[in-house]
């Protein structure tokens, strides 16, 4: 395997030949499709974002309250080329230019994910390009570097989406250690399930922010789960039950409910602990640059309060913009950039794996 050539699994290329290539620009190709984003990007040499093309299907799945797993895999096939077609020529780019095919092989919905692994085994191997398979939250993580030219490891990064709570330490570039996630629903998760209890609807997070600042985030006192054991753990399901039976004792009471009130309580006490657990770890392992990753990290409550208590700590707080939180495939163009530049390779039996988790290939 010397040579360099594309096998079964992972590659890593001899130094000399890695040497040779990072003396010019490396054009990754990204695609991401885990969940009902269909997404292509132009990623020059992991930071510079020349096209970001995503097609969303929100407004279909608000139809039915949330995602579709069989829809969005339908839907992923209609677009794909078009969004692909639409990121080269948006970058100015051809295939030719191209230095690697990047794309999601996992986690997310496994029908939706088998879409872009297809697509983007079928340009690298027509195109005679590397393929390179990379990390939902790994890209998420990698979103960071786009903005932030100055980011570098090591650093605490707290990735918070409807399917993820990670906290994690990035230790160097798609080196990571875990320090703690959910032990049940995500953040994103909650939000979704408390915005459809409170009748605001699908996507939740972005409405129960909006409806969050006309009300008192004091009002009601919800639970802050804190897990035995586990600091840095996470568990938002007993906050989500203390909302439904809130609103539930309320309707048997045929009283009516402040609705701003209660998305403003209920989302305070999500971002206190997420705010918490993140500080505590940045001190307890004396790091002091903090980023936040996901579609939560979008919330406008997270970020405020996390720029705060970072103020108040010395620690640098880095966030991506709100188009960079939401699945894309710019994050994924950075991931690959970095796993390209490690020698990471992957063959033609690179397969969707649901279930992934962070620091497996």
């Amino acid at each position: 395997m010397a040579d360099g050539r594309l096998s079964g699994g992972r590659l890593h290329q001899p130094a000399r030949m890695m040497m040779n290539r990072t003396m010019k620009d490396v054009l990754i190709l990204a695609i991401e499709t885990s969940c009902d984003e269909t997404a292509a990007a132009v990623v020059k040499n992991g930071r510079t974002v020349l096209s970001n093309v995503i097609s969303s299907q929100i407004e279909l799945h608000t139809l039915y309250g949330g995602v579709v797993p069989e829809i969005a895999s339908r839907k992923h096939i209609e677009k794909i080329n078009q969004v692909i077609e639409a990121a080269l020529s948006e970058a100015k780019v051809t295939l030719k230019e191209i230095t690697a095919i990047g794309v999601t092989y996992g986690p997310g919905l496994v029908g939706a994910l088998l879409v872009g692994v297809a697509e983007a085994k079928a340009i690298a191997y027509a195109a005679g390009l590397p393929l390179i398979g990379v990390h939902h939250i790994e890209g998420h993580i990698s979103a960071n570097y786009i903005e932030n030219q100055g980011l570098e490891p090591p650093f605490v990064c707290l990735v918070v989406s409807g399917g993820h709570t990670h906290l994690v330490i990035v230790r160097d570039y798609g080196e990571y250690e875990i320090l703690g996630r959910t032990r049940d629903d995500a953040a994103g998760e909650a939000f979704d399930k408390v915005a459809r209890a409170i009748g605001l609807g699908y996507p939740g997070g972005p409405k129960v922010d909006k409806l969050a600042k006309e009300g008192n985030p004091h009002a009601i006192e919800f639970p802050r789960a804190q897990i035995e054991g586990a600091p840095y753990d996470f568990s938002f399901s007993g906050v989500k039950s203390a909302v439904l039976n809130y609103l539930n004792s309320y309707q048997m009471k045929g009283e009516e409910i402040d609705r701003a009130d209660l998305a403003a309580s209920f989302q305070t006490s999500i971002v206190e602990v997420l705010v918490s657990h993140a500080i505590c770890a940045a001190k307890e392992y004396h790091l002091d640059r903090l980023a936040i990753a996901g579609g939560v990290a979008s919330n406008s409550a997270l970020r405020s309060a996390m720029q705060q208590a970072c103020e108040k700590e010395g620690i640098t707080f880095y966030h991506p913009s709100p188009i960079l939180c939401t699945d894309n495939a710019a994050m994924i163009g950075a991931a690959a950039y970095y796993e390209y530049q490690k020698g990471t390779r992957h063959g033609w039996d690179l397969n969707a794996v649901p279930n992934l988790k962070l620091g497996e290939h």
